[in-house]
C-alpha cells in the first residue's frame, strides 16, 4: 500500500507525525521504520528525527497486509465513499458486522473485503460496528496504519455518527441528552440497562418529525456503548419500534429502524472535512 502525504505545518519529525499527530503505537512505527517504509519528495529515506518544512511531501509505501477475513465476492454493497485510505459503506439491517464463530462468511466485512481483493488489495478492517438488525454506514480501514489511526478518531470522538430511528409514541421534548450509564441486564445475557454502576453513555437527540404513535428521532453518539441507542431511547420510555428486547411494540416483518445515516469526520491524511450522508433512507 502506497500513498504521499503533505506534511501540515513546520519543523514536525516524522517520529512526531506517526507518534503524536496520528497517534501509532510503537509496534507498528517500529515496524515502519524498520521496513524504510517512509520516503522524502526525492524518494531517499527520510532522517525521523530531522524537523521537516511545512509543504514537504513524504512517500509511504507499507508491506502488504492481510486481513484475517476470508473474501465473499458475490456480495455487492452499496459504497459511498472509498479512496486508498478507507471505505465507508452501507450494511442492510440482519447482516452482522463481522463473524462470530469460524467459517462464517456473510458479515459486512467478508462482502467488503471480496470487494478490496477484487481491486487489488488484501487488507480490511472495520473500524466499529452496528448492531446486525442495524443498518447504515459502517467504515473500513483499508491498510493498518489507517486503522491506528482512525482507531484513535474513534476513541477521541472525531468521528461524528448520526442515526435515525423512529420510536413509539410522541416525544416531549423537541430535542434532549440522555446522560444514562449502561450495564449488563443480569436477566438477560445481551440486552443492556441503565445502571448507576455501568459505564458511562452519552446520546443526544433531535425529533424531526412526529405522527399520531410514533415520533422519527435524529440521534448523535458521543460514546459507543454496545446497543447504546436501543437502551437508551428504552430508558426514556420510548423503545424503537419493532425492537422487541428493548420493549417496542412488534412490527410484521420483526425488523426495528434504526439506521447509521450520516458520518462527519476530518480526513486525517487530507485534511479536508468529510460528510458522508445516505439520502436512500
Amino acid at each position: 500500500m502506497s500513498w504521499s502525504y503533505e506534511v501540515k505545518e513546520d519543523g514536525l519529525t516524522v517520529e512526531e507525525l506517526l507518534r503524536s499527530e496520528w497517534g501509532l503505537g510503537k509496534k507498528i512505527v517500529h515496524e515502519m521504520r524498520m521496513a524504510k517504509s517512509v520516503k522524502n519528495d526525492k524518494f531517499q529515506e527520510v532522517i525521523w528525527r530531522e524537523p521537516l518544512e511545512k509543504g514537504t511531501v513524504l512517500h509511504f509505501d507499507l508491506p502488504p497486509a492481510v486481513s484475517p477475513y476470508e473474501p465473499k465476492h458475490d456480495v455487492e454493497l452499496p459504497i459511498l465513499f472509498e479512496d486508498e485510505h478507507f471505505i465507508i459503506a452501507n450494511k442492510p439491517k440482519g447482516m452482522k458486522t463481522h463473524p462470530n464463530e469460524v467459517g462464517q462468511i456473510d458479515t459486512f466485512i467478508n462482502a467488503i473485503l471480496g470487494h478490496i481483493v477484487r481491486n487489488g488489495g488484501s487488507y480490511g478492517e472495520h473500524v466499529h460496528r452496528l448492531d446486525q438488525g442495524t443498518s447504515g454506514l459502517l467504515m473500513v480501514a483499508k491498510h493498518p496504519v489507517a486503522k491506528n489511526v482512525l482507531d484513535r478518531m474513534l476513541e477521541q470522538k472525531q468521528l461524528v455518527r448520526d442515526y435515525e430511528a423512529v420510536v413509539k409514541g410522541r416525544v416531549r421534548e423537541k430535542s434532549g441528552t440522555i446522560d444514562a450509564k449502561l450495564g449488563r441486564d443480569r436477566h438477560h445475557a445481551t440486552r443492556r440497562i441503565a445502571s448507576p454502576t455501568g459505564q458511562s453513555a452519552v446520546t443526544y437527540f433531535k425529533v424531526v418529525k412526529q405522527l399520531d404513535s410514533k415520533s422519527i428521532l435524529h440521534l448523535t453518539l458521543e460514546t459507543g456503548r454496545t446497543h447504546q441507542i436501543r437502551a437508551h431511547l428504552a430508558h426514556l420510555g420510548h423503545p424503537i419500534i419493532g425492537d422487541e428486547l428493548y420493549g417496542g411494540p412488534p412490527t410484521q416483518d420483526g425488523a426495528y429502524h434504526l439506521h447509521a445515516f450520516r458520518m462527519s469526520f476530518i480526513h486525517p491524511f487530507t485534511g479536508e472535512k468529510i460528510v458522508i450522508e445516505d439520502t436512500s433512507r
